[in-house]
């Protein structure tokens, strides 16, 4: 096909992205028939792969019986019914699921929901949240300015709210001190947070926001052992929430429902979205303890917050059924086997590749940073855009991953994020590895590598 001229406003404005035109489980399909492997799910969305029939079917089950009515009116049963699979339990004292279209809406809740809680506590000097560099919470302005990418952030930069402060992340490969041990870096780590709180004045406080293993930003980073028990310490010592952002890590992704599951921490408030349904309609969640919601049930009544397709019904059908195939076929144990399975076939292949210098995730969130010298850790030159050459050579390949730059700190530095379909097999995952393996040292040649 010759160039056609689209009216889409595409993420590059100087070349049209080719046409998917199907999937099939771990495939997508292009517009001349080559079949992509899927091996980062979009950003690590699709949990199920493409065109799950069980989905498909459950959406247009309820698309035939009611697709929309406004949240003023009513609720509908999709709703309740995934509310109660998600929080029906309270999952760490989480009680009460408010449903939006992604994970930028959950995390815009979050904040405003935090802020509602301690006017309504009669604690309105809590204005300050204190976040992490290298971190990503969203596109819109609260969320970017509540996110710690310096490259999304700089062009926005006098829009954004002040409100927003940020501390290191708990990156090790690129903060931890070669002479320090894992629990002398976290205690830095903490010790900082502790004095952000002391700077702002600990009152002043109204929540600390994290992703408890960072995603696209830095690129699958889990935390040092103990950091976020010690950060939900120094919280319910100055009496500040824990907000935790799962958009990307939760939902099944690092092998538990919830990534917080492995940190022995819960949150007063986190955010979920992408594997919440699996790309099979736009739908993100805000999850809310009981103690947060009793307050304003309290106060005021309502939630002074909304949007126009919260609980969309065709979207939480889709979730829920997305959620039961979770269940159902034990895919979080899937997740754990897989995981070690990816964990190590990225070990064999890049654990001694003169250019990669850390492979690190947990489950099927899993990334390899790209490093000009493994001795000194350097970065390539980013001008050179080598995760976007990694990105067209894999693609070459017939492999989607989600390369990305900046990793270091917002400028510098590349990485490469996995993030397999649930349902993939073993041999699925060796495909993967050996289609990047490939890409890497494709895109490496063009750099005279």
């Amino acid at each position: 096909m010759g160039a056609r001229h689209s009216r889409v406003l595409h993420r590059s404005l100087r070349e049209t992205p080719p046409m998917a035109t199907g999937g099939e489980g771990i495939w997508l399909i292009a517009e001349d028939g080559r079949r992509i492997l899927d091996g980062s799910g979009g950003a690590a969305v699709s949990c199920l792969g493409h065109q799950h029939p069980r989905v498909i079917e459950a959406i247009a089950r309820q698309a035939s019986n009611l697709s929309y009515a406004h949240t003023a009116f009513f609720s509908s049963e999709p709703a309740e019914a995934l509310a109660d699979l998600l929080v029906g339990d309270e999952p760490g004292g989480l009680a009460y699921a408010y449903f939006v279209s992604g994970g930028s809406e959950a995390i815009e809740a979050s904040i405003k929901l935090a802020r509602q809680y301690f006017i309504e506590r009669g604690e309105p000097q809590r204005q300050h949240f204190i976040a992490r560099r290298q971190s990503y919470h969203g596109n819109t302005l609260g969320a970017l300015a509540a996110g710690g990418n310096a490259w999304r952030r700089e062009p926005y930069a006098p829009l954004l709210s002040t409100a927003f402060s940020h501390v290191t992340p708990a990156f090790a490969y690129r903060e931890k001190f070669d002479n320090e041990s894992e629990a002398d870096f976290t205690a830095r780590l903490v010790t900082e947070i502790e004095a952000e709180f002391q700077r702002l004045g600990p009152g002043s406080v109204a929540a600390f926001m994290a992703e408890p293993v960072v995603g696209a930003t830095a690129g699958c980073v889990p935390p040092p052992e103990g950091y976020f028990r010690a950060v939900r310490d120094i919280c319910n010592r100055h009496g500040a929430l824990l907000i935790l952002d799962e958009v990307m890590c939760g939902m099944g992704r690092t092998g538990t429902l919830h990534a917080w599951q492995q940190e022995g921490v819960a949150p007063d408030i986190q955010a979920i979205a992408k594997g919440l349904g699996g790309g099979y309609q736009p739908i993100g969640a805000m999850l809310a303890s009981a103690a947060i919601i009793d307050t304003i049930r309290q106060g005021s009544g309502a939630f002074q917050h909304g949007h126009t397709y919260l609980a969309h019904p065709v979207a939480c059908a889709g979730a829920l059924e997305v959620q039961r195939i979770i269940i159902e076929e034990k895919l979080l144990e899937r997740v754990r086997d897989l995981g070690g399975h990816l964990e190590r076939r990225l070990t064999e292949r890049f654990g001694n590749h003169r250019h990669v210098g850390d492979i690190r995730g947990r489950g099927l969130f899993q990334a390899i940073e790209i490093v000009a010298d493994r001795a000194s850790r350097a970065p390539f030159d980013p001008a050179l855009k080598l995760n976007q050459r990694i990105k067209a050579a894999a693609f070459n390949r017939g492999l989607a991953c989600y390369p990305a730059g900046g990793t270091m700190d917002g400028r510098s530095g590349d990485h490469v994020l996995l993030a397999p379909p649930y349902i993939a097999a073993p041999d699925d995952i060796d495909m993967i590895v050996d289609r990047l393996g490939s890409a890497v040292d494709d895109a490496l040649k063009t750099v005279g590598q």
